[in-house]
C-alpha cells in the first residue's frame, strides 16, 4: 500500500483525524468570532468611529483644520476638518455628530491636492489630503481647542 493510499483511506495515516479535529475547532472560533462582530454591531458608534452597512469605519476624522480663514467661519457656525482619504459626506456627518453631539446640516468635502517644495535643486512633495467642511445647526457650536 503506498503512503497517499493509506492517508485517503484513513488506514495507518493519522492526517485525516488531525484534519477532523481541526475543523471543530475552527468552526468553534468561526463562531467566538461571529458573536464579537454581532456585539460590535449592537454599538451605534465607535469614538469618531461610524457603522457603515454592519461594519466600524474608524478615524474618520483626523484634526481640526485651524487656520485664520477657518476660525473666522466659526462665527457662522461652519467648521474644516481634515478627514481620512476613504471618507465620504455621510460618513463625516455621522462620525462629527457621534463625536461632537451637534446636528450637522450640510457638508462639502475637498480633496486638497498635493504640493511641490524646493530646497535647491531637490525636488519633493507634501502630501495632499481631504478636508470636510460643516454647517452646524443654528445655536449649535463645536467646542475646538
Amino acid at each position: 500500500m503506498t503512503l497517499w493510499s493509506k492517508i485517503f483511506s484513513g488506514k495507518g495515516g493519522s492526517l485525516p483525524d488531525r484534519q477532523a479535529g481541526a475543523s471543530g475547532e475552527k468552526k468553534e472560533r468561526k463562531e467566538e468570532r461571529r458573536a464579537e462582530k454581532e456585539e460590535l454591531i449592537k454599538k451605534e458608534t465607535v469614538g469618531a468611529g461610524v457603522i457603515k452597512e454592519g461594519r466600524i469605519i474608524p478615524g474618520i476624522i483626523r484634526s481640526p483644520r485651524i487656520t485664520e480663514k477657518t476660525s473666522g467661519s466659526a462665527k457662522e457656525n461652519k467648521y474644516v476638518f481634515e478627514v481620512s482619504a476613504r471618507a465620504n459626506k455621510v460618513d463625516v456627518k455621522g462620525a462629527l455628530e457621534a463625536r461632537y453631539g451637534v446636528n450637522i446640516e450640510a457638508v462639502n468635502i475637498v480633496n486638497a491636492p498635493g504640493k511641490e517644495r524646493r530646497r535647491g535643486r531637490q525636488i519633493g512633495w507634501k502630501p495632499g489630503f481631504k478636508k470636510a467642511m460643516v454647517k452646524v445647526r443654528q445655536g449649535q457650536t463645536i467646542e475646538i481647542q
